[in-house]
């Protein structure tokens, strides 16, 4: 008996990876790349046409995930393969994966807002701002399509465990295709709060505020649900070394405003800002994790909220010290590149904090990045208990 189970599985953990997980994977790496690569055409040159090649590098998102999606829902639905209606759930008559319906929703909402975009520049403005109608759409199916294919690896990695066991190979493979993805979405998130959060900002408490406000609930979710003891290390040095890759990479590429007014000789793409230190009050939340996974959730909770913020603030409130200094006017911190808007007057290119708090004023507002980060690493963790249990 024990010679059979061993047998199956091995068969089950020489099983490669389905294409469909990998084409997910490369959609959620497309939107991410061609997220920063456009915000740094706007920084840098302007908009000048809805045809550039970060825009292409977004929608490739969109089209990635509806072929994936489009081919589990429709082959479950018409072809009806026992292993793909196995792991599938029945919505409006059709057959398929939950995260293949979330992210073909994704899909289709990106790609519908693209003409809609394109109107309300020529309509408002080139370079109108972030948040708009067209770029609200956007953005709801960026984050379908990135968690849709989440919990497509999600319940595969389910699946693989319940078959062969965590020392399989394919459940290895997909734990690493998880923390991969899952280090991406970390890295959108901070895309998507990055005017909150740039250096000039990291001596008021609204960064951290802005910081606690999902980050927690990425490291306690993917914590829990990878079995990875270090989940929220690799992802945060996923999203390190992605950003420190984008302003070593981005410069290289000559650039050049097409719009005014501009204020700054910009002669290559402007990188972004350089990431947040999020990689010491990770380490702190997987020990805290890994050592007191037997404690109640609310208690782990209310530890791991000052747990987050505290060592946050001790290594990011210096270290904005130095970014604000010569010494980082280099190539790898990146912090003398400005947008070619960006008046000389402006404290970014000033090098000055942006209103810095100080005293009571300050420790009020880390207590409510305590209390925030509290909250949403509570609603990590049962998040986290969810996603270990999907198959389907």
């Amino acid at each position: 008996m024990a010679t059979v189970t061993t047998a199956r599985a091995a068969a089950v953990s020489t099983e490669r990876i389905s294409w469909y997980l990998w084409c997910a994977a490369l959609a959620v790496t497309s939107v991410t790349i061609g997220a920063h690569w456009d915000v740094s055409w706007h920084r840098s040159i302007g908009r000048d046409s809805f045809w550039t090649p970060a825009h292409m590098a977004i929608y490739l998102c969109g089209v990635l995930a509806g072929i994936c999606c489009g081919y589990l829902i429709l082959a479950t639905t018409v072809l009806r393969p026992p292993q793909l209606v196995a792991s599938s759930v029945r919505i409006f008559g059709l057959r398929g994966p939950l995260g293949a319906f979330l992210a073909a929703w994704g899909g289709v909402a990106m790609l519908t807002s693209a003409p809609f975009d394109n109107w309300w520049h020529n309509a408002y403005g080139l370079d109108v701002k972030i948040v708009s109608p067209p770029h609200t759409v956007l953005m709801l199916g960026i984050w379908a399509v990135c968690l849709g294919s989440l919990f497509l690896i999600v319940a595969a990695m389910n699946r693989a465990e319940a078959t062969a066991g965590q020392e399989s190979a394919e459940f290895r493979h997909l734990q690493w295709l998880m923390l991969y993805v899952s280090g991406l979405l970390l890295v959108l998130s901070m895309f998507f709060r990055m005017e909150y959060t740039w250096d000039v900002y990291l001596h008021s408490s609204r960064a951290y505020i802005a910081c606690t406000l999902g980050t927690p609930l990425y490291f306690a979710a993917i914590h829990i649900a990878s079995r990875n003891r270090w989940a929220a290390t690799w992802i945060s040095a996923i999203y390190t070394v992605f950003v420190c890759g984008l302003i070593l990479i981005l410069p290289l590429f000559p650039a050049e405003p097409k719009l005014g007014p501009v204020y700054q000789h910009v002669t290559q793409f402007v990188p972004p800002k350089f990431p947040i230190l999020l990689i010491v009050p990770a380490i702190a939340i997987d020990l805290l994790l890994t050592y007191a996974k037997n404690w109640k959730p609310w208690l782990i909770s209310l530890l791991g909220g000052p747990l987050f913020v505290l060592p946050l603030l001790a290594v990011e409130w210096p270290f904005a010290n130095f970014l604000m200094s010569k010494a980082a006017e280099n190539r790898f911190f990146g912090t003398a590149f400005h947008d070619f808007n960006m008046p000389s007057t402006s404290v970014d290119v000033m090098r000055q904090f942006f209103h810095p708090e100080h005293g009571l004023e300050l420790w009020a507002g880390l207590a409510e990045a305590m209390i925030y980060a509290a909250i949403v690493m509570w609603l990590g963790l049962a998040l986290g208990g969810w996603m270990k249990k999907i198959q389907r």
